[in-house]
């Protein structure tokens, strides 16, 4: 098992100084999520061969490995040139990922065209509906999948809030329709209100296709009879979305680790917490100690 720091909230730092601050905060692995000096989000990967030499000379001197690529690209635009040129910064940050030795990625199922392009408040803008978007997903997919099996690169795949996939159960079954063993399941912490109630159910339910958990804790915004939050005007298009410190909200731990362990999950358990930029340190060394705690109690008995 692999835990990694997601670093967004030392995103500042340039990388070699990124290396030396996720080992000062305890972690062996990053996640390296989107940051303007390497994936930034939209766009080409700015990785060029002075800055990858530069980043595995950082990696190497501070004893930190890369579990794995963070892309976020339009690849389920409706608009055909958005997704085309999405699919081919995919394929660029595959060979990005094979140049660092890395073997695996992860990402979002998207968010749909550019909001410019768009006229109305949902993920796929203008016209189109989310159905656009998930048949200009699975052109992407298409395309992309026999890259990542080649490459010998699996990619965990996470429903994200805003997204055309928000839940559990549409993702999974279109991962398995997928078939591949290059494609897994992310399943991500403090999402899990998004999802359902019964977070030891949807793990069950997800299985062995989980290679990669996203470890935040959040509040369940549907508690309370739905008022946990209450928005002003009513029927206001708002998303309460949270990455919190562990403890900081409802997510009950032991059930999340405990089934993790009875599927028989070993995969990459990324701190994902971004609300704390001002301790970002004390979060991160927290988030370390609290994680391993779990792990040690459901997989070392």
């Amino acid at each position: 098992m692999k835990i990694a720091l997601d670093p967004h909230m030392h995103r500042h730092l340039p990388l070699n100084e990124l290396c030396r601050k996720a080992a000062e905060l305890g972690y062996e692995y990053i996640e390296v999520s989107p940051r303007d000096d390497l994936l930034p989000w939209w766009v080409r990967p700015r990785a060029h061969k002075e800055r990858i030499k530069e980043f595995k000379k950082a990696l190497k001197d501070h004893g930190v490995q890369v579990a794995s690529l963070l892309p976020m690209y339009r690849w389920a635009s409706p608009h055909e040139d958005e997704r085309q040129a999405a699919v081919s910064y995919w394929k660029e940050a595959i060979h990005l990922a094979v140049e660092l030795g890395v073997d695996t990625m992860n990402s979002e199922f998207g968010r749909g065209p550019s909001p410019d392009r768009g006229h109305r408040s949902n993920c796929c803008g203008g016209h189109f509906t989310h159905e656009h978007s998930e048949a200009a997903w699975w052109r992407s997919i298409e395309e992309l999948v026999p890259v990542f099996e080649k490459e010998g690169v699996t990619l965990n795949m996470e429903p994200h809030p805003e997204d055309w996939c928000e839940t559990l159960h549409p993702a999974i079954d279109m991962l398995k329709t997928i078939g591949s063993k290059n494609v897994r399941f992310l399943y991500c912490a403090p999402h899990t209100f998004y999802f359902g109630d019964d977070m030891a159910k949807m793990i069950r339910d997800a299985g062995s296709l989980i290679a990669h958990v996203h470890v935040a804790d959040t509040y369940n915004h549907r508690a309370s009879s739905g008022l946990r939050y209450i928005i002003n005007p009513p029927g206001a298009k708002v998303t309460i979305h949270q990455h919190m410190d562990m403890g900081q909200g409802e997510i009950n731990w032991d059930v999340f680790f405990s089934s993790l362990a009875e599927v028989g999950f070993d995969g990459i358990v990324t701190a994902c917490v971004f609300g704390w930029e001002d301790r970002a340190d004390a979060s991160g060394r927290f988030m370390r100690t609290e994680i391993q705690k779990y792990v040690d109690k459901y997989w070392k008995k």
